[in-house]
């Protein structure tokens, strides 16, 4: 099977039926099966071995925050999107805490949720614009620490990860930058491995707390 394989969790069935349709009619994404609930999201997962999952918050039964952190505990490789009405800050922060990768809202344009899916399996961190704004909001509020050291990051990188506080999408940073799509996963991957942090929420709260621009 080619392209990106997906599984979905949402209860409302208009809203699933229409991302179904949309997933199947495009090239390069693969939906296995579309979900009302995620109350078996364990047996779920072992039997489709999805890339992604397209993950609701309010359910019937369990929760979808509650789905991602199953899922991050069993299957810590399969990425995770939430595709949710909800844009209160507790929820976003709590998907995230759990293991969520990014946080888009439903009102999202079809195209941008594809692109989003493709990020988040590429190891990006897609969000909303709004959800961006909350959780930039969240951690400029914090006390900055004094700035000890840039963490050896070299001017490159710094230039993505400004990039990145700024909001901007993998892609969007390689037009910036005119580099390939390619290179700014490789500038991330060091970046993370620098400041010692495993997604894009933690480095930009980083970068933020410790003042590492160029």
């Amino acid at each position: 099977m080619k392209g990106i394989k997906i599984i979905m969790y949402d209860d409302n069935d208009p809203f699933r039926d229409s991302v179904t349709m949309l997933l199947r009619d495009t090239p390069d994404f693969s939906l296995l099966a579309a979900y009302a609930h995620c109350n078996d999201v364990i047996k779920n997962v072992l039997d489709n071995q999805p890339d992604v999952v397209i993950m609701d918050i309010d359910m019937p039964g369990l929760n979808g925050i509650e789905g991602v952190r199953l899922i991050r505990q069993n299957y810590p490789s399969v990425q995770i999107l939430i595709l949710t009405a909800f844009g209160d800050e507790d929820k976003v922060f709590a998907a995230i805490k759990a293991g969520a990768g990014g946080y888009i809202l439903k009102n999202t344009a079809p195209e941008n949720l594809l692109n989003a899916i493709s990020e988040v399996y590429n190891g990006g961190a897609p969000l909303s614009p709004s959800i961006a704004r909350k959780i930039l909001s969240q951690f400029q509020g914090l006390p900055p620490e004094r700035k000890k050291d840039d963490f050896r990051l070299s001017h490159r990188e710094k230039e993505v990860l400004n990039l990145l506080v700024d909001g901007l999408s993998y892609k969007m940073i390689a037009g910036r930058l005119n580099i390939t799509y390619d290179t700014v996963r490789a500038h991330i991957k060091k970046i993370y491995e620098k400041l010692h942090v495993a997604s894009m929420t933690e480095a930009v709260a980083k970068a933020i707390n410790k003042r590492l621009f160029s």
